[in-house]
């Protein structure tokens, strides 16, 4: 198994808008093949910092995900709401 933390911080006069798009893209993500959890958490201290955990069955999951509608449309549509660069890792658990 893979899991993506994703962060991204977004304008703070968008996170109403950001919540609707990224809450689409949880729900439709997690009927997909090979995906195992897909949840998003807001950071305490501030509202407007995301992260995005993720746990795929293999990377060919993942690379089907990033071909999906949902998930290309996402980036469309979330990408213009972002302060700064999204912070992207892959992780393999150890234990």
């Amino acid at each position: 198994m893979i899991t993506i933390v994703a962060r991204c911080t977004v304008r703070p006069e968008k996170i109403d808008e950001f919540m609707k798009i990224a809450l689409d893209l949880v729900d439709a993500s997690r009927g997909e093949e090979g995906n195992v959890s897909y949840d998003l958490y807001v950071d305490l201290a501030n509202p407007a910092k995301f992260t995005f955990i993720e746990t795929w069955k293999d990377r060919a999951a993942i690379d089907a995900h990033n071909g999906t509608p949902h998930f290309r449309g996402f980036g469309e549509r979330a990408g213009p709401l972002f302060a700064g660069p999204l912070d992207i890792a892959l992780y393999r658990k150890v234990t």
